[in-house]
Order: structure tokens, then C-alpha cells, then sequence
């Protein structure tokens, strides 16, 4: 008898090489996914403005458009200033150093120099601000008073990535577009709450995967809730995904996504990794050094296909003491 009901994902046209560069913005398992990326060697930029969990923001930060921080949004709290725009990572003492800061890291997100885009939706529920109007990212524990509470619907969805769609393929018309809906459980706003949110990401991310040639859904939700479905894959507060759930989903997202060749060097990597990692008793052993070379001739092979210069400087130093001991 089978336990589980295991979903079938055809391999996408769009394939992620090992060249690819990618972009991650969304809720937390943006962040995720994202550095999986990171750890197998594709080049990624994770979350380069912290969890943001409803479309709008999302859609707001990723507008080409947007290139100075709005500076009617800045707010200051127990004398730490955040941006309505940004997740809380972002703070300074300061509000002209908080805008420098911001103003750099839109800076270094230029559209063009990406192959993928994946984003991740949390939540359609929104907050805004009364007094500008605007959506905002993150409250910052400010008093409720000071927003209004509603709920997107999916036209309001579509209809701004649209508008988004339009001005990044302009900039990058190669552009493949990856989105999801994640899997994380937004419990504040109430169990009913979280099912009525996540169909509404869900039924706009059909659309949009329907609606534009480069765009396609991967189902992270429906892995977490239909395949896993089991309160052991998540983690103790019964909310995010434990790292055995991560790990599964990431999986279907490389036979998913992943080229051929890309899948067959992620072992090959990842015994490197392990390797990496190996703690000896004696560091300038004779057994531990030559364990070393041949690390860094596993090392020196890959190196005209992925940037190892961190991972060979950290073997090149310990054969160095053992030359200078």
C-alpha cells in the first residue's frame, strides 16, 4: 500500500545551467531556495531585500522604475530607522544612512544581468499605510492604527505583474520567470485565513504561468501539503518546513529545472563539499596532506567551470603549514 500521494512534475523547457545566474525574492523559502542555489555553485542573488511576503512588495522593489527608496515610508522606532518597503534586516541609526544603504543594494540589482527570476508568494493579505497610501513590506511592530488590513484579490495580482512584466522585458526580454507559492503557513492571520490567501496565490499564479510564454509555476506548496503532509516535516513551531521538507522540495526543483549536465555535477560537487568539511586529528599529517592534494586536484578540475577561489585558498593554506611547519 502507498502512504503517500506523490506529485508528478514534468521537466520544464526552461533548464538552469550551471552557468545561469539567478535572482530569489519572495517570502523565506526565497531565501531557501536561494541558498541551495548558492551551495551547489550557481551564481545567485538571494533575497537581495529581505523576506517579503505579499506580491506587491515584491512587484514594487523588482519595477525598474524604482531606483531612490521613497522616502515618505522611512519610519523610526525605538530610535532605529527602518523603510515601510524593506524587511526589518535593513536599519540604521541614521535615516540617511539607511537610504544610502537601501539606495545601493537597488543599485546592484540591474534585471539585465539575470537568466532566472524566482519568486516566491507568502501571503495575500496586505497592509497599508494610511497616511501615504501604500502597501507595505513590513509594519515594523508600528501600531496597528496606523494601517488598513485587506486581502488582494487575484486580478489585483495579475494585473500588477503585468505592469512588471511589461518594464523587466523591456530590459531583458530572455528573462525565464520561476514563481511559487510557499509553503510556510501563515498561522497569525488564522488557519481558514491561510487556506483563503494561499488559493488566491495559487489561482493567480495559473494565470500567470498560462498568460506569458516565459513564465512557469513550480507547486512547493502542493509538495509541502499533499506529498509531505505530515507535521514531522515541519519544524517545531509547526510552521516552516524542517530542513528534511526543504531538502525533498529542493530535489523536485532540480529535476525540475536543472540541465543534464548540471545534475550530473551536483554529486561530483557535493562529495567535494563533504570533503571540504573533514576535520583531522592532526592537521599536518602526513595522511591528512596528501588528502588535501587530492582535494585540490578535484578542485582544479571544476575551476574553468565554477569559481572555486574560496575553496582553494582554504586547502592552499593548510598545505602551507604543513611546507612552513
Amino acid at each position: 500500500m502507498e502512504f503517500r500521494t506523490p506529485i508528478n512534475i514534468e521537466k520544464s523547457p526552461f533548464q538552469i545551467q550551471l552557468q545561469s545566474k539567478i535572482l530569489t525574492v519572495g517570502s523565506c523559502f526565497a531565501q531557501v531556495i536561494g541558498q541551495k542555489l548558492e551551495e551547489n555553485k550557481i551564481a545567485t542573488d538571494v533575497n537581495p531585500f529581505g523576506t517579503l511576503f505579499n506580491p506587491m512588495s515584491i512587484f514594487k522593489l523588482l519595477n525598474p522604475g524604482y531606483q531612490n527608496v521613497d522616502e515618505r515610508l522611512f519610519v523610526q522606532h525605538q530610535q532605529t530607522w527602518f523603510h515601510y518597503d524593506f524587511h526589518s534586516q535593513f536599519f540604521a541609526t541614521q535615516q540617511a544612512s539607511l537610504k544610502e544603504l537601501l539606495n545601493h543594494n537597488l543599485a546592484k540589482i540591474q534585471i539585465q544581468q539575470y537568466d532566472f527570476l524566482v519568486l516566491t508568494f507568502g501571503t495575500a493579505f496586505v497592509h497599508q499605510l494610511k497616511a501615504t497610501p501604500s502597501y507595505v513590506a513590513n509594519c515594523h511592530k508600528m501600531p496597528a492604527s496606523l494601517f488598513e488590513k485587506d486581502l488582494l484579490s487575484v486580478k489585483d495580482i495579475c494585473k500588477k505583474f503585468a505592469e512588471i512584466h511589461k518594464a523587466i522585458s523591456e530590459l531583458n526580454p530572455s528573462l525565464r520567470i520561476i514563481i511559487t507559492v510557499s509553503p510556510v503557513r501563515h498561522t497569525k492571520e488564522g488557519l481558514a485565513e491561510n487556506q483563503l490567501s494561499k488559493s488566491i496565490l495559487r489561482t493567480a499564479c495559473h494565470y500567470l504561468s498560462t498568460d506569458y510564454e516565459n513564465v512557469t509555476y513550480f507547486p512547493s506548496y502542493e509538495i509541502m501539503i499533499d506529498d509531505l503532509r505530515d507535521y514531522r516535516f515541519y519544524k517545531a513551531d509547526m510552521i516552516h518546513p524542517n530542513e528534511v521538507a526543504e531538502q525533498y522540495i529542493f530535489e523536485q526543483f532540480v529535476k525540475t529545472y536543472f540541465s543534464d549536465d548540471l545534475q550530473a555535477f551536483l554529486p561530483k560537487w557535493q562529495q567535494i563539499k563533504k570533503a571540504l568539511t573533514h576535520k583531522p586529528f592532526d592537521i599536518t599529517s602526513e595522511a591528512h596532506q596528501k588528502f588535501l592534494k587530492n582535494v585540490l586536484k578535484q578542485l582544479e578540475v571544476i575551476e574553468n567551470q565554477v569559481d572555486i577561489s574560496a575553496e582553494k585558498q582554504q586547502i592552499l593554506a593548510q598545505i602551507v603549514k604543513e611546507i612552513n611547519r
